[in-house]
């Protein structure tokens, strides 16, 4: 046993997992359970809720979701329609989740004090119950419901020539998943059902495709960056984790990606419009770009001495086509220099600091009330702004709120990241001895770390990493592992560089 462990745990499975999560969200103040009173108010919100103020009909149009194929709070449905100029409009329909969770209910107060779904290797703990979260308020295959919509109209070039924001009742036609979609778009694969059973959905997809194409060949010409983590889920036989897969981008979640961005930018700039102060999602110029120059100096490029998003995105994008295998470790320490996301308000006439990484101006978190709470929080200033009423939160409370959000969003990251590790941890317990290969993805004094190629788990190299630097390809025996720690332990192995 190696000198970071404590003593062993019989943990081996996923409830054992699940314990886990509950007790990292514990320690880091949130809450894993529902208090009496937020289930006692949630059993008894109509299914059916009444709407106050104009609504929008809007059921007939041929509304699509694309999601995870195990997502049940579907946050977000968009259509799109071509102008006789060749343009297209389109429509993103946001979960109006305010219709039921009113700001000060036991239910909001749950979600205020959460501020976000947390998705584990252990389960989902979502930050609405589920009854809300996945039925009430989740914009569901073939049932009416009330949402918010943002629409745009993009120009061929890519440019936003018009926007609005208003309310509608919406029907989801048809519920798809990323990987079918984007098997059927990118590499011929067969249709999903719903869509080869209806043209008018194939052509729906299509036509959002090309519009979202559009809108992202702007974003990077502006500057957007490209990166790539690697995303590993647990799966699962009943209770038992069988492997760890790689989550890969592909041009169905692209495209929904874009529109999401795009939708986020329309309500920034809504809510500027009306004199109404916002809760932006900001990256910052990066505080240490000059360690990102000498990181781009490794690898022969020389970037400008000032942040540019520019010259940053052409030379990930040229390292992403050099090197696609250690690609995803580079983004990484890109990722870290460039400092996390936070929420401020920014209120009409002030000139913020945008995003960085996604190289746009006007950026507020709009497209996931379900499960996201700065999400609800702006849902509820759109609805203000729309009425033209007062605002629903003091100057102060939404400075607050802002903090808030931030601080509970890197909570619930470390508890994901805890968890991801305890279930790798979990995956290769029974493994000790075996070699794999693998490409090292930290050397410094605080230890030498290892990626596997397969599964996709990170570890640290506790014997023979003497010599090994980021980016060698490595064999490594499994030495040691720890799953309440998520602590995964490898030598090197004997004679076997790669």
């Amino acid at each position: 046993m190696n000198d970071r462990q404590g003593p062993r745990e019989n943990r081996n499975d996923r409830s054992d997992l699940a314990a886990l999560a509950r007790e990292a969200m514990r320690e880091r103040g949130l809450s894993p359970e529902f208090e009496p009173a937020v289930l006692a108010e949630v059993a008894a919100m109509p299914s059916d809720p009444p709407a106050d103020g104009d609504v929008l009909d809007l059921t007939g149009l041929c509304w699509v979701s694309i999601d995870n194929d195990d997502s049940r709070d579907l946050d977000q449905l968009s259509v799109g329609e071509r102008l006789a100029d060749g343009g297209v409009k389109v429509l993103v329909a946001i979960a109006d989740v305010d219709a039921l969770v009113k700001k000060g209910s036991p239910t909001d107060g749950h979600a205020r004090t959460n501020t976000t779904s947390v998705y584990t290797a252990g389960g989902v703990f979502p930050m609405l119950p589920e009854r809300l979260s996945y039925d009430l308020t989740s914009l569901n295959e073939d049932v009416d419901r009330l949402a918010m919509v943002i629409e745009m109209t993009v120009a061929n070039d890519g440019a936003i020539t018009a926007q609005d924001v208003y309310r509608a009742l919406v029907r989801n036609r048809a519920q798809l998943a990323y990987d079918t979609v984007a098997a059927w778009l990118d590499e011929g694969g067969p249709a999903p059902a719903r869509v080869a059973a209806d043209p008018e959905v194939a052509a729906q997809i299509r036509l959002q495709a090309e519009a979202a194409g559009n809108l992202r060949r702007v974003r990077f010409e502006e500057g957007a960056l490209t990166l790539q983590s690697i995303e590993a889920r647990p799966v699962f036989d009943g209770m038992t984790i069988v492997d760890v897969a790689a989550q890969l981008p592909n041009r169905a979640k692209n495209l929904i990606e874009d529109l999401m961005v795009a939708s986020n930018g329309v309500t920034a700039r809504f809510l500027e419009d009306r004199g109404f102060p916002s809760l932006r999602r900001i990256v910052r110029e990066p505080a240490r770009w000059l360690k990102i120059v000498e990181v781009a100096k490794e690898y022969g490029e020389v970037l400008p001495g000032a942040p540019d998003s520019r010259a940053l995105s052409a030379f990930l994008a040229a390292r992403k086509k050099a090197d696609p295998l250690r690609f995803p470790d580079l983004s990484l320490v890109i990722v870290k220099l460039m400092g996390p996301g936070e929420y401020t308000v920014e209120r009409p006439g002030e000139d913020g600091p945008g995003h960085f990484g996604l190289a746009v101006k006007d950026y507020t978190h709009s497209t996931a009330p379900n499960r996201r709470y700065p999400d609800l929080i702006t849902q509820r200033l759109l609805k203000a702004a729309i009425a033209r009423s007062a605002l629903p939160y003091s100057a102060e409370e939404l400075d607050e709120l802002a903090r808030h959000c931030t601080d509970r969003e890197d909570d619930a990251n470390k508890v994901e990241r805890r968890l991801r590790k305890s279930a790798a941890a979990l995956l290769l317990s029974q493994r000790h001895g075996e070699t794999f290969e693998g490409v090292v993805t930290g050397a410094s004094d605080k230890g030498t770390w290892v990626r596997l190629l397969r599964p996709p788990v990170e570890g640290r190299v506790v014997r023979g990493f003497q010599g090994l630097d980021v980016g060698d390809r490595v064999a490594v025996t499994l030495l040691d592992t720890d799953v309440a720690r998520g602590f995964i332990d490898f030598g090197r192995a004997r004679g076997r560089g790669l």
